[in-house]
This record gives structure tokens, C-alpha cells and sequence, in this order.
């Protein structure tokens, strides 16, 4: 079925859902947040079902179609886009619908209004945001912040620690998403995890498993996170391994540790000085 915006496969039969949304992009510190959306749809065994249209939404010059290519032929050209996928509550407790997307470059307000308008057909009440910062953060810290639609809802998150947000300034689309979704009358919350800015080109396992362990609490629903942590133990062992026999980044998490400060981007600069670079961690651990 075609729709502006829009093409579905099938809709799904759905009780209650619950909607996970996910983008690339500005947002998605570590890829933090899509790769939580895509461990849901592989342990929940969620199926697609619909997937936005990208010429409404995306500049291709931007955000270029992937090909793929073999001796010679054209097999696949994959736009950027989104992906809705539905698992059964059989299968984790509750009824899920998660998204996959990349962010639009275009038509914001028409975005969310198909979204939400596909919220309606499906029953969904509840929707929850997945984002990621660089913060000044170790990578010992598991810090995740949020926002709620309600002060009930906001309070059910303060008591798993999650800080409540203070923050002005340029936003993703999460928050057209969360502003249009509460006026609508739904549930919303967003989760953001805080990633230290020098663990960049490695997956923080370790802020995924307790990311997957807040939201299946908050949103109802079961997560087995154990390979999660069974990653993490494992970098987490490489990554001293790498700071023990590299002094300028032992001088860099000295810093960090002195600093005590959790904020933007430019916070974090001034904090550990502009002299000291970023070091990626996967120009150093051993492929796995």
C-alpha cells in the first residue's frame, strides 16, 4: 500500500504498542542509539512491515544512496530512509513497533505527522526516543538523561536515575516528534546516553545493556542484555589495556576525571584543553 510518504507492506495486529524510534544522525553519539534499535529487532524477532518514502524527506546529495555491486551488475540501491519492523508481546511481554531511520533533511512537520498518523492506525499510545551525546564522560560512566510528556512519567524515570534534562538550543527530531506526540495526548519519553567523546569508532556495550535494561523496564517489555555485557567485559578489558601503554590518553582521562563536568561539546574542549586530540580507540584494539 503507497501512501505520500509512506509505503506499507502490511499492517500489523498489534495490542498496546509501544513505539521505539531511533535515527541516524546529529543524535547518535557511538551509533548508540541505532545499534539499541537494531539488538531490539534481532532479540525480538520483529518483522518489517513499512518503510518511509525518501524523496519527501531526504537531500540525496547529503545522505547518498548506498549500491551494491557485483562483477560488474547492479544488485541493490538502498535510499536513506526508515524502517518500521513489529514484534509480538508473545515474544517479549508487549507489543513493539520499532523504527529504524535515517533523520530527514526535509519536511519536518510532514515527517511527524505520518508518524504519528501511523500511531493512530496501529493503536500506539506510548512512544519512546533513543539518542546519544558526546559528553564529558569516562567510559566507566553509564549516564543516561531523559525528557517526559508527564510529571508522572518523569518521575518514574528519576527513580532508575535517569537525570532529567536541562538543555536550550539546536534539537533533533526527537523533539518535533515529542512536542507533536504530547499535544496528540501520547506518552512520550526519551532517553539519551551520555558517551565519552575519546571512545569514538568502538560500540559502548556497556551503555547499551544498561540503556536496553531502562527502557524494556520503563516500556513494559522483557530484554535479554547478558551478550551485552559479555561484549562490554571484553572491551572493557582491551580499552585499560590500551590506556595502561598510552600516557597521552591516561593524561586525557586524568582530565576528565578532575573535571567533573557533564555538558556540551565545547564543555568538553575546555575541560581537557584544545591541545589534545581525540584518540579512536578502533585505530588501536584488535579487530574481533
Amino acid at each position: 500500500m503507497l501512501e505520500e510518504g509512506l509505503h506499507i507492506e502490511e499492517l500489523p495486529q498489534l495490542k498496546d504498542p509501544l513505539l521505539i524510534a531511533a535515527f541516524h544522525g546529529w543524535g547518535n553519539a557511538l551509533d548508540v542509539a541505532t545499534s539499541m534499535v537494531s539488538y531490539l529487532i534481532q532479540k525480538t524477532d520483529a518483522v518489517f512491515f513499512a518503510r518511509f518514502r525518501p524523496d519527501p524527506y531526504y537531500r540525496y546529495d547529503e545522505n547518498r544512496p548506498v549500491v551494491i555491486i557485483e562483477d560488474g551488475i547492479l544488485k541493490h540501491l538502498i535510499p536513506a530512509g526508515g524502517f518500521f519492523f513489529a514484534a509480538r508481546g508473545e515474544t517479549v511481554g508487549r507489543d513493539l513497533v520499532i523504527l529504524r531511520a535515517h533523520e530527514p533533511q526535509l519536511r519536518w512537520e510532514h515527517f511527524v505527522h505520518v508518524l504519528l498518523s501511523l500511531c493512530d492506525r496501529l493503536g500506539i499510545r506510548a512512544l519512546v526516543t533513543l539518542g546519544g551525546m558526546f559528553d564529558n564522560v569516562l567510559h566507566t560512566d553509564q549516564v543516561i538523561s531523559g525528557i517526559a510528556s508527564t510529571p508522572e512519567l518523569l518521575e518514574k524515570m528519576k527513580e532508575r536515575d535517569i537525570l532529567p534534562i536541562n538543555y536550550q538550543g539546536p534539537s533533533a527530531i526527537h523533539s518535533t516528534i515529542h512536542a507533536e506526540g504530547k499535544s496528540r495526548g501520547l506518552d512520550c519519553f526519551s532517553l539519551w546516553c551520555h558517551c565519552p567523546y575519546y571512545l569514538q569508532g568502538e560500540t559502548h556495550y556497556g551503555l547499551l545493556s544498561r540503556l536496553g535494561s531502562v527502557l524494556s523496564d520503563l516500556g513494559g517489555f522483557r530484554l535479554d542484555t547478558a551478550e551485552l555485557d559479555k561484549k562490554w567485559k571484553e572491551l572493557t578489558r582491551q580499552i585499560q589495556e590500551l590506556v595502561d601503554q598510552n600516557p597521552e590518553l591516561q593524561d586525557m582521562i586524568s582530565q576528565l576525571r578532575k573535571a567533573k563536568v557533564r555538558g556540551s561539546w565545547e564543555t568538553i574542549k575546555a575541560a581537557v584543553g584544545e591541545n589534545n586530540k581525540v584518540i579512536r580507540l578502533d585505530d588501536f584494539l584488535k579487530p574481533r
